[in-house]
This record gives structure tokens, sequence and C-alpha cells, in this order.
């Protein structure tokens, strides 16, 4: 494996979508996936890889085994971004996948990296959609029907990207692969706190989104009597207070977030008619999550009125937990190598979710300073990558040789 070549592809990648703060703007099905797409094409085709898509726009670059008949390694993460997103994210799982495949040059079965179509959800909701869609989570019909804040579906930015590669070989949507790794960093604290280059993810709390509208009655705010509004902000005050009282301050792991409010119409002398809100509610328990879940849920009911609300989920998922044997292989591996490795919860959620039970699946984390990510701060060490992609490619070398 090259010291350097990891790197210098991970900065070069960055670029597509470069922010003048030092951060990345690439969101799902963008013009600038659509380049990223190029310049993983062209690394593929240096490395002698076979690349396909699939209905659902993941992207696949196949090393082909000695027997093409066994199920195929898979590896990957994702390249799409959040608006303000760092250079690592998705990114570095990605490119170290692309090396494993690369250096691993006669594998007893297929190593397959991949691209997971609309991991972050910024652009589109909900996320992870092209895992979703490959395992049969969700169906294709309504992940095409979403759309974007500009009107634009996933449909008409699928075919978008599909059109500009028209060339690339489409696969059947979903197959059962041997195993899946997924390289990633950690967005938190915990490795760097510990001084150690790796985590040996041992699974993924659980996360419920919801969307929210809450909805009141425009009116002037200079004739308008008080006791005659229904005011959308002030539900949406009522609902937001009740929410934290009952859920953010009950439980000191819950994580809950309200990350989206948007309010109609939105002027400054005019009583909001509607708003509406994203949900993020997080925890490691699954009874938890769905006590507090039905919390969030009956505290938006008991404090709308006089407004009206109208609740629904997006995503239900629960905790999983990853692979015993993976997990165990990449600790041993991690030994091997000399690098310090810790097992370590992934707070946020990641593909590897979905994989899970669909076959053995795991994750290793290297750390990012300060914890930070879906940020222009978002920084890893060059040494920390490289130990990531070691990791990886020892642990793939032993399973496909």
């Amino acid at each position: 494996m090259s010291d350097t070549r990891l790197w210098q592809r991970l900065m070069r990648l960055a670029e597509i979508g470069a922010r003048g703060d030092g951060g990345v703007n690439r969101q799902a099905l963008s013009s600038g996936e659509v380049d990223a797409w190029r310049l993983l094409l062209t690394w593929a085709e240096e490395a002698r890889l076979e690349p396909s898509t699939d209905a659902a726009g993941n992207l696949f670059l196949t090393r082909p085994g000695r027997d093409r008949t066994l199920p195929p390694a898979l590896i990957g993460s994702h390249i799409d971004t959040q608006p303000n997103g760092g250079k690592f994210d998705g990114a570095f799982g990605v490119l170290a996948a692309l090396e494993a495949a690369t250096d691993l040059t006669t594998p007893a079965r297929d190593i397959t990296v991949v691209a997971w179509m609309n991991e972050e959800g910024s652009r589109f909701a909900p996320g992870m959609m092209g895992s979703e869609a490959f395992i049969g989570l969700r169906d294709l019909a309504a992940i095409r029907a979403a759309r974007d804040a500009a009107g634009v579906s996933v449909g008409e930015a699928l075919d978008t990207l599909h059109a500009a590669f028209p060339d690339l070989p489409h696969r059947a949507l979903g197959f059962t692969p041997a195993f899946y790794i997924e390289p990633h960093i950690e967005q938190g604290p915990l490795l760097e706190q510990a001084r150690l280059p790796l985590g040996i993810v041992t699974g993924i709390q659980g996360k419920i989104t919801w969307e929210i509208t809450i909805e009141g009655e425009e009116g002037h705010a200079g004739t308008l009597d008080m006791a005659k509004r229904r005011d959308a902000v002030m539900a949406f005050a009522r609902i937001a207070t009740r929410m934290q009282r009952d859920v953010g301050d009950a439980d000191p792991i819950v994580k809950f977030t309200i990350g989206r409010v948007t309010v109609q119409p939105n002027a400054p002398s005019v009583i909001a008619g509607r708003v509406t809100i994203r949900i993020d509610l997080r925890h490691p328990d699954n009874a938890a999550l769905q006590t507090y879940g039905t919390r969030l849920e009956a505290a938006a009911q008991a404090e709308a009125a006089p407004c009206a609300v109208t609740v629904t989920r997006l995503v239900d998922a629960p905790s999983n937990t990853f692979d015993p044997d993976l997990r165990d292989r990449l600790t041993k591996a991690a030994d091997h190598l000399g690098l310090g490795a810790m097992p370590i919860l992934s707070a946020a959620g990641h593909d590897a979710r979905h994989m899970a039970p669909l076959c053995p699946s795991a994750m290793i984390f290297i750390p990012c300073r300060g914890g930070i990510s879906h940020s222009p701060e978002e920084s890893a060490e060059p040494a920390d990558v490289q130990a990531g992609a070691a990791l990886l490619a020892s642990v793939v070398k032993e399973l496909t040789t």
C-alpha cells in the first residue's frame, strides 16, 4: 500500500465541491457527485477494476476474483457530504476500500468497493437511500419520489446521473455479500482522548426521525387580537419546550435534536400559518428509544392547540450490533500490525446499519480532531488514515485469499 497515494487522493477528491473555508459541499446526486464519480472511475480504470452501478445510484468498483461464483466481499462507504461538510466523512471509507481492492490483485473472490447513494440525507431526506434500496428496506419508487428543497426529485437526479455515464454497466439491485466492512472517521472524541488510532465498532445506536407539520392561520401582525390567533410559531415554541423537558432533559444518554425549522410565510409582519420541523432522536437502548419517541409524539399533540399538527415518522432504526467474528478478526489484525485499538459504539448512523442483517458486517473507526464532523473543521491525521486503511486491507486479504 502506498504511503502517500491514499492521502493525495483524499485531498484531490476534496477539491470537488470545495468551499472557501476548507470544507466540502458535494451533496447527493449533484453535479459535484457526478464529477466525483468521474474521478473514481479514472482511478478504477488505472487499477483495472470493473465499474458498475444500479438503479439506486450506488457505484461499484470490482476486483475480479479467481472464483466469480462466490459471494463478493463488499467494502466502502459514501462520497456525498453535508452542505458544510469536511474532507473525510464517507470519502475516507471509499478511498481506503479502493486502496485495498487495488493492492489485492489475485483474490479468491470478487472484492467490490461501494460508494452508497445519499448517505447524508442533506439534499434528499431521509438519508442512506442507496443502502436501503439495496437491501429492500425501502421501495425504489418511493425513494425516487422524494424531492429536494428546489423541487427536484430523486428520480430526476438519478436519471441525470446515469445519463452522464451511458456506457457504465448496470447491475441488478441488491446481492448478498460474503461480508461488509465500512471504514469511517469516528465523528466523536473518544479515540482522540484515548490516543488510539483505531476503533472496532461494536454497533450503532438507534435513531428515529420525524417530520412534524404545525398548521395555523396566517394573519396581520398589527390587527389580529392575540386571543384569536392560531400562530404556528407559538405552537412550535410550546412543543419544543415540552419536548426538551420530557425528553432532552430526561436522560443524560439521549440525543434529541430539532435540526430544521421551516416557517411559512416567514415574513416579519405576518403571523405564521405553518411550521414544519425535522426531529432526530437517538439512544443505544431500543426500549428507551421507543419510550422517548412516544413522549415526543405526545408532546406535539398536547401543545399544538389551537393549531393542528401532523406527526410523521421518517426513520425508525433500532440499535444494532456488528458481527462478533469480524470484530475479533479486526482486533487481532490491529494487534498484529502493532496498532492500538479499542471497542467503540457508533453514536452516528452509517450504511453498515442496513448491511448488518444481510451479511456479516463491521466498521473501522479512525480519530477525527476534536470529534468534529459535518463541518469544514473536520480533520484527520495522515498516520491514522493510513492505519485504518492498513487494517481494512489486512482483514480483507485474510478473508479473500
